[in-house]
């Protein structure tokens, strides 16, 4: 496995095949043609589309808003209105070979019980989020005692859907709480370009705006 990032639904970096977003791209990179795969906050259904046209997987998404499925099912893929709180409990364990929450943790209720449920529903998980350790927002909580605002993090704390923010050792932390092993990650900066550092230890978590986490879960029965 090797690279893939994060910035779902921000930001607007895209300089990759296709159209898609350079983070993105780096997702598909790491999905084997044939896959069954879930895009959970497939946004516009980009990387669905992606997947579909170049790897042949058989592709499913979950997307909260209207807006985002009707583009979907526009593009002729299989997408449907759903929440990751509410609608991951309805798949049977192993049903995917892959899942991925591209910029979509940090929006959920229920963080630990979602990354649960990803783990048990695929063999593998692809978690991207926005890193809340990072250097440049601890400096502004200092300076300037507010909550910081930036490219990946853009909302006021008012009217943010960012209800669980979380630094790359909190992540961690969770994934040995709940027995998912990190199988490969990456601390990249707001790019999606990536550092040389150890994606779990205290450099990546200071010096990193948001991180990939490929996890492994049960194999199904």
């Amino acid at each position: 496995m090797t690279s893939l990032l994060a910035e779902r639904r921000g930001a607007s970096l895209r300089d990759s095949a296709d159209g898609l977003r350079r983070d993105l791209q780096l997702v598909a990179e790491m999905i084997p043609p044939g896959s069954r795969v879930l895009d959970i906050g497939c946004g516009d259904g980009a990387l669905l589309a992606f997947l579909w046209r170049h790897k042949d997987v058989d592709g499913r998404g979950i997307e909260l808003s209207q807006g985002g499925v009707n583009a979907c099912v526009s593009r002729g893929l299989s997408v449907i209105q759903g929440d990751a709180d509410r609608d991951l409990d309805a798949y049977p364990k192993g049903a995917f070979d892959l899942v991925v929450l591209s910029q979509t943790l940090q929006a959920t209720r229920e963080p630990r019980r979602v990354v649960e449920n990803l783990v048990r529903i695929a063999r593998r998980a692809i978690v991207s989020f926005p890193n809340f350790g990072f250097w440049r927002i601890r400096l502004r909580l200092l300076a300037k005692g507010r909550m910081p605002v930036s490219g990946l993090l853009p909302h006021a704390w008012y009217d943010t859907p960012n209800i669980h923010l979380c630094t790359i050792r909190d992540f961690v932390a969770l994934c040995a709480e709940i027995g998912a092993k990190v199988e490969h990650g990456l601390a990249l900066d707001q790019r999606g370009q990536s550092f040389s550092l150890d994606p779990q230890g205290t450099l990546a978590n200071l010096l990193a705006e948001q991180a990939i986490f490929v996890l492994r879960g049960s194999e199904p029965s």
